[in-house]
C-alpha cells in the first residue's frame, strides 16, 4: 500500500479486530506461472498471541496457488467508501476514498484431513451459532466429512502486516464530523470506524 504514515495501523489488536469483523478475504499467491488470486473466509484463531488465521481452499485451487510453497498475501478489506469534496471547506476540491485495510503476509501451513474438518466445523459454528435456526456440520458428520474432502485447509501465522485506517484524519474536526454524519446515514460501519479514530488518543 501507499506509504502514508498518518494512516498507519500498527497495533496487532486492531488488525485482529479488523479480521474478526471482516472475514471475507482475498488470497494472492506469486506462483511460478504468475499471480493467482482467490477469495475465501479467513477465521481469526483466537487462542494465539500472534495474528493467526485459518481458512480453506476448494480443490484444485490449492494447486494453482502452489499453497504452502511460498509466502502469500491475504488482503482484509474493512469498511470503505467515496468521500465527496462537497463535504469539505470551500475551495477544497479533491475527493478521496476512506478505508480500513490490512495486508497480511505469511507462509501457510497445510492442515491434515482431520485438522481441516475441525477448522471447517469452527468456521461453520462461527457463522451459525448466532442464527435462530443455525445448522452445524455435526448434524451429518458422515456427509459433511465427504464434502470436506473437496477442500484443503490452511493455517497461517502472520509474519508481518501492512495496515491502514485512512479516515479523513487530515481534515479539520468540523469537516470530519460532516463526513462522519454523512456516513452514519449511508455507511454505518465506516462512520463507526471514523468515530473510533476520532476518540483515540493522539
Amino acid at each position: 500500500m501507499r506509504h502514508t504514515p498518518r494512516y498507519l495501523m500498527t497495533d496487532p489488536v486492531e488488525v485482529k479486530r479488523l479480521i474478526r469483523g471482516n472475514p471475507w478475504a482475498t488470497f494472492v499467491s506469486p506462483t511460478t506461472t504468475g499471480l493467482i488470486a482467490s477469495h475465501y473466509p479467513a477465521l481469526l484463531v483466537e487462542d494465539e498471541d500472534d495474528i493467526v488465521i485459518a481458512s480453506h481452499f476448494g480443490r484444485p485451487d490449492e494447486q494453482l496457488h502452489e499453497l504452502g510453497r511460498h509466502e502469500i498475501l491475504v488482503i482484509i478489506q474493512g469498511p470503505h467508501d467515496y468521500v465527496s469534496p462537497s463535504l469539505y471547506a470551500p475551495g477544497d476540491l479533491v475527493p478521496t476514498w476512506n478505508h480500513v485495510t490490512a495486508h497480511l503476509y505469511g507462509i501457510p501451513e497445510i492442515l491434515s484431513e482431520e485438522e481441516n474438518y475441525a477448522m471447517l466445523t469452527r468456521l461453520t459454528d462461527h457463522f451459525e451459532d448466532h442464527r435462530a435456526h443455525g445448522r452445524h456440520l455435526s448434524e451429518d458428520e458422515e456427509g459433511t466429512r465427504r464434502a470436506a474432502k473437496g477442500t484443503v485447509g490452511l493455517r497461517m501465522r502472520v509474519a508481518r502486516f501492512d495496515a491502514r485506517a485512512k479516515l479523513s484524519q487530515n481534515k479539520s474536526p468540523e469537516v470530519r464530523e460532516r463526513i462522519t454524519a454523512q456516513f452514519t446515514e449511508t455507511n454505518a460501519a465506516l462512520a463507526a470506524e471514523m468515530r473510533r479514530v476520532g476518540e483515540a488518543p493522539r
